[in-house]
């Protein structure tokens, strides 16, 4: 029998992710979820359900997340961690609320949150936050007494979510033609956001080009082309690139689009590039349309060899991850000296949000951080 590992004083984790259709009727009631508040016409919504549409109007990331689930729980099991694992999504079921309803049934009371959000933004960090404060104040108006709950810190830099990006990198580097191998240039791709969300992400202090948001992606590229070149024995040059933009044309946006990265490569002469989605956590929508279709077409049309690497999802040292990150917070919040796990410069993110951190064009109530008003 594995040694019984200490989670208190936390009784559970929640699972929060963003969510997705799982049939075509799901599409537009799914897209309404995402922009509501915006006043975007139904047409428009069906129009932008086409990469949905296109597979069937069924999104990856809610199955990706069941295994993500299960994969915790064997690991949690396997180790002697017990800790139940709760799921719930921001925009279709189940629902935040739902779950943390269920969970506050349950007697649940302290309960940390994984977001399937590695990195420090307002979409990617505060807006779960803002989600997590609306569902308490939902349960609070029901008569409900929900549990106070805690986010696990940005986990970019953890070993267990780098390990497997800098083994898919290795593994589709070989899989390139022998004679275009050594000379691939790696893209290593994230969402991109407005340039003026990326400014103002992470704590204020850290506020400044591009923000946390930026050089957080930068430092882990940097890891995993270390890594690779250690495992290669070949230098092989890199540059974060960006994806999935979806506002207004006349509001900046990161730059560059993978589609005009591989363009400027094919005309720099560039051999062969290899994708490597570093800012998604799951093989989900935006890396099934905009790399493995949208991109690959664009790669196809230039001659261009590509390969894209995996994603995170499931991997077992992931899993692995996700309970040294409980742990360690978990002993932080009993007062135990824990040293945290993190590779590159920045070291481990903070454990609670600061005043500041990431913050909306208008300010909303958030949970699980030092400006929560459900402490």
């Amino acid at each position: 029998m594995p040694d019984v590992l200490d989670a208190s004083p936390y009784d559970a984790l929640l699972l929060l992710s963003f969510g997705g259709p799982e049939g075509p009727d799901d599409v537009v009631p799914f897209l309404e979820n995402v922009t509501r508040g915006r006043g975007i016409p139904k047409e428009r919504l069906k129009e932008v359900g086409q990469h949905y549409f296109r597979f069937g109007g069924v999104s990856p990331i809610n199955n990706q997340n069941r295994a993500l689930l299960d994969a915790l729980r064997k690991d949690f099991a396997e180790h002697g961690l017990d800790l139940p694992v709760y799921w719930g999504n921001r925009n279709w079921a189940p629902y935040l609320t739902d779950t943390l309803r269920e969970m506050t049934r349950d007697g649940r009371r302290r309960v940390l949150v994984l977001a399937t959000s590695a990195y420090a933004s307002y979409s990617g960090c505060r807006q779960y936050r803002e989600n997590l404060a609306d569902a308490l104040t939902a349960l609070e108006a029901e008569g409900l007494e929900p549990p106070k709950v805690d986010k696990l810190r940005h986990y970019f830099n953890h070993p267990g979510f780098v390990e497997p990006m800098v083994e898919g990198v290795v593994r589709s580097l070989a899989e390139l033609p022998e004679e275009v191998r050594d000379g691939a240039h790696i893209a290593f791709c994230t969402h991109s956001i407005p340039t003026s969300a990326a400014d103002t992400s992470g704590p204020v202090e850290e506020h400044g080009d591009g923000g946390a948001y930026v050089r957080q992606h930068l430092d882990v590229a940097q890891v995993i082309a270390d890594a690779v070149r250690e495992r290669t024995a070949v230098d092989h040059p890199w540059q974060l690139v960006y994806q999935s933009r979806s506002g207004a044309p006349h509001i900046p946006w990161l730059e560059p689009d993978i589609c005009d990265h591989l363009e400027e490569r094919q005309a720099a002469g560039v051999p062969a590039v290899v994708m490597a989605p570093i800012g998604f956590v799951s093989d989900h929508m935006e890396v099934l349309y905009d790399l493995d279709t949208e991109a690959t077409a664009k790669a196809e049309e230039l001659g261009l060899p590509v390969r894209r690497s995996a994603t995170v999802g499931a991997d077992p040292r992931f899993a692995a991850a996700v309970r040294d990150l409980v742990l360690e917070r978990a002993g932080d919040e009993r007062g135990q000296a824990v040293t945290p796990c993190a590779l590159g410069t920045l070291g481990a993110s903070h454990h609670l949000c600061p005043v500041g951190c990431c913050p909306a064009r208008a300010p909303r109530p958030a949970a699980a951080g030092a400006d929560s008003p459900f402490a």
